[in-house]
């Protein structure tokens, strides 16, 4: 196995258990090692610190183990996998009666740098983000095998859109191992006894959305006769709830055609309900600029603005301009749930953008909550970086 030398104290945030190595800290390699080997990192004084999966780039190695577990046994898998499966339990999303779906893994929030994990009643979907991680996921899918047990009935890798572009190019989504009955594109799931239909073969990241699980349920508590407006819906999580609990009318907006197809269906899944729903395909900016109607709730969940440094700032102003459309269009004493998932956008910096809007927009605002993401994509202490999902249930006067 080749072993990587880190510079002097290179290996203090590594004793502190952050699972990234950058390229800058190796002070010298024994060996030459190809992206998605397996390798031993060392201190300077040659101190065993671990072992995980080499990448040429900034973030040269993703450690897996810290000492000297074998990240290349079934037993490691398996190990990790019920680690995982033991914090589910612990947050009642394991033999839960009314929710069927949860994230088993969480990349560095549960000691695997680049590997996803969603369970969709009887399927885990899996989604690898390096190189690594996909030349293991055969081991991977035993060891899921080994831990869910008869859950199980198919696992389905699709990481051919998360994977390094040159790599990716010669890999296919497909099924890892499937049952005779599996499902075989599509299950209809249950959360917080609400249904919806998740397709991991079409739909985005794997599927479905479980991080906003907990804000959908708070939602829940303000929508009962009212008329709520969900923004960026996707497949309708939002509105769905929204409806489920009472909600006098519920616009659900988005840009994609087959988003507003599967929002659509989801609402079906959920009939019957006293309220009232209407789909609109259109660019939610706009739709905020054109409607007359003065919602009593909003959500506003946009996709990610920003994925590196260097496109911070034009997402800030991004967030800005949305949410002073969105404060607009809030009736008075009204609530807007507003949310940020772009991981370079802190917590600080997005509740700032939030006051600036509001502002800007000339209106009283009061902070009731704030959002972050469902206990099943935890966050390691020693790795902030992964609390990426921000959220502010605001009062607007």
């Amino acid at each position: 196995m080749v072993k990587i030398h880190l510079k002097p104290g290179k290996e203090i945030p590594v004793l502190r258990f952050h699972p990234w190595v950058f390229s800058g800290a190796i002070a010298r390699m024994e060996g030459d090692p190809a992206d998605g080997d397996v390798v031993e990192v060392y201190s300077k004084r040659g101190e065993l610190l671990g072992a995980g999966h080499f990448h040429h780039g900034s973030i040269a190695v993703r450690l897996l183990s810290f000492g000297e577990a074998d990240p290349e046994s079934g037993d490691f898998w398996i190990g990790k996998f019920r680690n995982a499966l033991s914090v589910r339990a612990t947050v009642g999303l394991v033999g839960s009666m009314n929710t069927n779906c949860f994230r088993l893994v969480h990349g560095e929030g549960d000691g695997l740098s680049g590997l996803i994990v969603d369970v969709y009643g009887s399927t885990a979907v899996l989604q690898c983000h390096s190189i690594g991680m996909h030349r293991q996921r055969n081991l991977i899918a035993a060891a899921l095998k080994e831990v869910l047990g008869k859950q199980l009935q198919a696992v389905y890798d699709k990481s051919a859109e998360t994977l390094p572009p040159k790599y990716a190019e010669n890999q296919s989504n497909e099924f890892l191992w499937s049952a005779v009955n599996a499902p075989a594109g599509a299950e209809i799931i249950e959360e917080n006894d609400v249904r919806f239909k998740v397709d991991w073969l079409a739909g985005q990241k794997t599927g479905f959305f479980l991080d906003q699980r907990d804000n959908r349920q708070l939602l829940a508590r303000f929508a009962a006769g009212k008329t709520l407006l969900n923004a960026f819906c996707y497949t309708g999580g939002f509105s769905c709830y929204a409806l489920r609990a009472g909600a006098a009318l519920v616009h659900s907006v988005d840009i994609s055609a087959k988003a507003m197809e599967l929002t659509e269906e989801n609402v079906a899944l959920n009939a019957p309900f006293p309220g009232r729903h209407d789909g609109f395909t259109d660019d939610v900016l706009r739709f905020l600029k054109t409607t007359e109607t003065r919602y009593e709730v909003m959500v506003v969940d946009p996709p990610a603005y920003a994925k590196s440094l260097e496109k911070r700032h034009n997402a800030v102003q991004g967030y800005k301009r949305l949410n002073a459309e969105a404060l607009k269009k809030v009736a008075p004493g009204g609530i807007l749930f507003t949310f940020s998932c772009s991981q370079v956008v802190d917590r600080e910096l997005f509740y700032n953008t939030v006051a600036a809007a509001a502002m800007e927009v000339g209106r009283p605002v009061r902070v009731l909550h704030h959002l972050t993401q469902g206990a099943d994509h935890p966050v390691s202490m020693f790795h902030p970086e992964g609390a990426y999902l921000k959220g502010l249930v605001l009062y607007v006067e």
